[in-house]
């Protein structure tokens, strides 16, 4: 097996290639690194690479193959960890220069767990500031790009996960997900991104963003996310939020399929604009699905226009947590960050309440919705990727922060702590990549990979690589 073919290699399959003798972990992280190398100067995904810790510890994990070790289900898989991840040791800094030198003293549950699976992560990837946008650039870091067009949105606020992903710099990548921060850039860059149940793997050091981000994987396939999701999952004390329950089997039910779903298609969710050429692709994936043998309805789900409420609870989310800043920082803070923040610090707690209440309102009618129906599919954006310098695209109209407005199909299910996916599902005339989402009741984790794993199998992405070698 080549270089190249080595890198893009799903998790699942090194893990089996490593195990067997057939590959070994030093060689895998070796080839990793070196296109790593090769990439990262241009698309700017990996903001704290951690290249010898890297290969010390493949270097542990070929030692505990040859001495025949228990082996994890991700023993000697290259992955990487999001820069707002608390990691032991290492620079957490947010793309922020108020976090620029921030040490965290402990890992995050998720960091733990993929160690304990084998996973061996080769650096931080690069977010926006605070994670606060959809788009792939911070005040610290820079710009990232995305793999299918260079100065182009690679999406945030996952962003070198998914940049990575799409670039074969490693098969898995931890992302998190507080509007659709795994479902944008996964969407943008055409990989697969999954935003779990609420609660299903444990956040901690938590944040005060009024619990909203979920943490997931960004992969290429939906066995790697499958896999490395059963890794994540679980409860810690550390997260009050987090479910005690067990996670499903994931990788092993993963081909049950989805014969016998009520299958709903909204379009724009009642009320959302979106881009023709974007449209055009997922009316196309649903007729496939259709094709498949599923009965699809297309609909309004009911949820009515939650724009206000989200920008309410957005801009409040970040003043609460940035304001105190502003008078030291702000000169170095992204632009659009301070105008959310100031937006946000306009709002009474009255007004904050009613918005958490119109919230709960929300879950209701999403509750109700997800009795009649097992799966919703509607687009993953409004837009494909464009300039990575704009916050909005130039044909949308302006404003000094509000990116929601492109990715209006997302951040309702943060709201709603629903579980939700984005699959790739084809390219616009500027061969750029667009997603489908799929989403479902609360606790369907597993319902959301087995619906993605058989538009896969009808649909393949995989093979489609960005134009990097």
């Amino acid at each position: 097996m080549d270089k190249v073919e080595l890198c893009y290699t799903p998790a699942s399959e090194l893990a089996r290639l490593i195990a067997a003798k057939d590959v070994s972990p030093v060689e895998v992280m070796e080839v990793v690194l070196e296109r790593f190398d090769a990439l990262n100067p241009s698309l700017n995904a990996v903001c704290t690479p951690t290249p010898d810790l890297a290969m010390d510890r493949a270097r542990e994990a070929e030692k505990a193959v040859m001495d025949g070790a228990a082996l994890g289900p991700l023993h000697g898989v290259p992955t990487t960890i999001k820069d707002l991840a608390a990691t032991k040791g290492l620079k957490t800094m947010a793309g922020s220069h108020i976090y620029a030198d921030q040490v965290m003293d402990q890992d995050a549950p998720f960091v733990t767990r993929l160690a304990e699976a084998g996973a061996i992560s080769i650096g931080k990837t690069t977010t926006p500031e605070m994670g606060w946008k959809g788009c792939g650039d911070s005040p610290l870091t820079g710009a990232s790009h995305n793999p299918w067009k260079h100065g182009y949105n690679p999406g945030g606020s996952s962003t070198g996960a998914a940049i990575c992903a799409a670039a074969g710099i490693g098969p898995i990548h931890q992302g998190s997900d507080g509007a659709g921060s795994i479902r944008m850039p996964a969407g943008f860059c055409g990989v697969y991104g999954i935003k779990p149940t609420f609660g299903r793997v444990a956040y901690a050091p938590m944040s005060n963003n009024d619990l909203i981000s979920h943490v997931g994987p960004i992969t290429r396939t939906v066995t790697d996310a499958a896999l490395m999701l059963g890794a994540m999952a679980g409860p810690d004390d550390r997260d009050q939020t987090s479910l005690g329950m067990p996670p499903d089997d994931y990788v092993g039910q993963l081909d049950a399929g989805i014969d016998g779903l009520r299958i709903a298609y909204s379009p724009n969710l009642g009320h959302l604009r979106v881009d023709g050429e974007v449209a055009d692709l997922v009316a196309a994936a649903v007729r496939g699905l259709e094709s498949l043998g599923h009965e699809i309805e297309e609909v309004d789900p009911g949820f009515g226009d939650t724009r206000e409420m989200e920008y309410c609870i957005w801009s409040v989310i970040m003043a609460g947590r940035l304001a105190h800043f502003l008078d030291d920082w702000e000169g170095r803070m992204d632009p659009g960050l301070v105008a959310c923040v100031r937006d946000g610090m306009g709002y009474s707690a009255v007004e904050f309440m009613r918005a958490k209440g119109a919230r709960m309102e929300l879950y209701a009618k999403a509750q109700k919705f997800f009795e009649r129906y097992d799966l919703l599919v509607t687009p993953t954006l409004s837009v494909a990727a464009f300039p990575v310098e704009q916050l909005i695209p130039e044909h949308w109209e302006q404003h000094p922060w509000d990116w929601i407005r492109w990715a209006g199909f997302s951040y309702p299910f943060n709201l709603t702590w629903q579980p939700a996916a984005t699959c790739p599902c084809g390219f616009t005339p500027a061969g750029l990549p667009v997603g489908v989402q799929f989403v479902s009741g609360r606790f369907q984790d597993l319902r959301i990979l087995q619906a993605s794993r058989v538009f896969e199998q009808a649909f393949p992405w995989a093979d489609k690589r960005p134009p990097l070698d």
